[in-house]
């Protein structure tokens, strides 16, 4: 009787034993969820696939029905050949993606943020080596595409500018047949600006950074001028950075895309190189532009 008394007290004490073990475990996988979760989305989300890029001769573009009277995807196509919807069908061959159902910005080399930036209300950044640009916002990408920039006899030097005046329409003092669209004038001593104007596929202009109508259009409305006092500049406008030199002589550097679809990818670090040697610069010519405008906007009221 002893024995079988035992028996069940022992039996039962294991019973608890057991149930109190699988309610602790229960509660460590309710008090964190993700974990479980985490290791689901990692093995049922396959990685997006990536892009890669090869050669299409341009008679072969041509025949085919997608041809560059009717692209379907032409913003996508001109913006990896850094040039316009006039100018592409005259390319000897275009490079392609395997992959149009990105947005264009995927094709193109800036990343989308940058913690670096995060204290600069307004930047906008040129690659000349990749002929492209990127404007940002406290760090994060709000617009970017394709540029052409001064050609090998006059190029477009790359230092700190900052934005100066702005017209709609105007005529290069260079050459009085130059018709200028949304005109933002970022060197008034050395005429430089960026503004709308064909897009070759190849650094082409007279010093100047060249952009699709739609993209002029876009930053001529988003930059800020200067702030001048009877002719006086009081604040500086939105800071530009022209960054590195082209290659002349060599192939274009986005035909390494061909072979390497990562070959213009500017990442964070990329930038910070960019940028840091004119940060300290740029965010005090920011505050004085705050302070200057407070400072009127006080003496108004």
């Amino acid at each position: 009787m002893h024995n079988k008394l035992y028996c069940l007290v022992f039996i039962a004490g294991m019973v608890i034993y057991a149930c109190n073990n699988s309610g602790s475990g229960n509660q460590q996988n309710r008090t964190d969820p993700a974990a479980d979760d985490t290791v689901v989305k990692k093995d049922t989300m396959p990685p997006p696939p990536e892009i890669a890029y090869s050669f299409v001769k341009r008679k072969e573009w041509v025949n085919k029905k997608d041809s560059f009277e009717g692209a379907q995807h032409l913003d996508i196509l001109i913006a990896i050949n850094r040039t316009d919807s006039s100018h592409i069908k005259w390319l000897d061959s275009i490079l392609v993606p395997n992959r149009y159902d990105l947005p264009v910005r995927a094709y193109m080399p800036f990343p989308e943020t940058v913690d670096f930036l995060k204290n600069v209300q307004k930047i906008i950044v040129f690659s000349n080596p990749a002929q492209a640009f990127a404007a940002y916002e406290n760090g994060k990408m709000i617009y970017q595409g394709q540029t052409n920039s001064g050609k090998k006899a006059t190029p477009t030097p790359p230092k700190l500018y900052f934005c100066n005046w702005k017209a709609r329409r105007s005529v290069s003092t260079s050459n009085r047949s130059w018709i200028l669209n949304w005109n933002f004038n970022i060197s008034n001593t050395m005429g430089i600006g960026f503004h709308q104007y064909a897009l070759p596929g190849y650094p082409a202009s007279h010093s100047c950074l060249r952009l699709q109508n739609a993209d002029a259009f876009f930053m001529y409305n988003w930059a800020d001028q200067w702030v001048l006092k009877n002719g006086i500049e009081m604040a500086k406008g939105t800071p530009v950075i022209v960054y590195n030199q082209y290659p002349f002589g060599a192939p274009r550097p986005w035909y390494a895309l061909a072979e390497n679809p990562a070959a213009l990818t500017l990442n964070e670090d990329s930038l910070k190189n960019m940028v840091s040697p004119h940060l300290e610069t740029i965010l005090q010519k920011q505050d004085e532009r705050f302070r200057y405008i407070a400072s009127v906007k006080n003496d108004s009221l």
